[in-house]
């Protein structure tokens, strides 16, 4: 992180094996990590067991009022956030359209719509603010082919992208000047590593999304050492793109779908 200051991260959805290996390696990179997962004992083994130092918050995201209230006590405690790794998810199939049922979509709604929507709505402020703010949510690459089985899935996951790539205009509109379409220019010396360098446009903060087909772990490699998983995405390489979004120009990043291709 050289001199400048460490930064605020918040992995929300930390308890799975992305979200510890994500910690993790954010955590490595000198950042200040806070992990939030909606049960304590969990939340708390998970953030033990990515290393000494990451803070575990409880919190359910899908509750606006408890995203407001982790909002104010990670800033109480270290200021302002730079970064939201939003990693919630969960998986709801069918055989066709007739048995998608409304059981299924309420909760891939609550968990693949309203955590977005919730923590990009408390912390863009704070987002757009930073010199090197971001937001990533995880989607999958079966929304850009969807089928009958899949339809609450995809259609969630579908809904989690328009609005992230919303928080990624409104990040560009509030970023570039009045009048100059292409952004003002940044002071000179204001170029640090993830920042816009000296004389690019002034988008300093980045919506993303991290497209992958499925995620895999050791943990399910050892318990199904016969399987392959052709064409999944290991959770390491998940987190290494996680930390790689704040050493990128914002610029190449907004509003980009990025496929993490095993």
């Amino acid at each position: 992180m050289n001199a400048r200051r460490a930064l605020n991260v918040v992995v929300a959805g930390g308890s799975g094996p992305s979200g510890i290996a994500t910690a993790r390696a954010l955590h490595d990179a000198g950042h200040t990590v806070f992990t939030v997962g909606s049960d304590g004992p969990r939340i708390e083994a998970a953030a033990a067991e990515a290393g000494g130092g990451i803070t575990p918050v409880v919190c359910d995201l899908a509750s606006l009022a408890e995203v407001r209230a982790l909002h104010a006590g990670i800033t109480a405690r270290a200021g302002r956030v730079d970064g939201v790794i939003h990693l919630v998810g969960g998986w709801r199939g069918a055989n066709g359209i007739a048995d998608q049922s409304d059981e299924d979509w309420d909760f891939l709604e609550s968990s693949a719509i309203t955590t977005v929507r919730n923590v990009t709505r408390v912390f863009y402020e704070d987002l757009a603010a930073s010199g090197t703010g971001r937001f990533a949510m995880v989607s999958s690459t079966a929304v850009s082919s969807p089928t009958a089985a899949t339809a609450s899935y995809v259609a969630a996951k579908a809904a989690a992208e328009a609005w992230t790539l919303a928080v990624a205009e409104g990040f560009r509109r509030d970023q570039t000047a009045a009048g100059e379409p292409g952004g003002a220019a940044v002071s000179a010396g204001a170029s640090t590593s993830g920042q816009e360098p000296a004389g690019a446009a002034a988008q300093r903060s980045a919506a993303v999304v991290l497209v992958v087909k499925a995620l895999v772990d050791a943990g399910m490699r050892a318990k199904s050492p016969q399987r392959r998983f052709p064409g999944f995405t290991d959770v390491e390489d998940l987190a290494a793109a996680a930390v790689g979004l704040f050493t990128t120009p914002a610029s190449e990043l907004n509003g980009q779908r990025l496929l993490l291709a095993p």
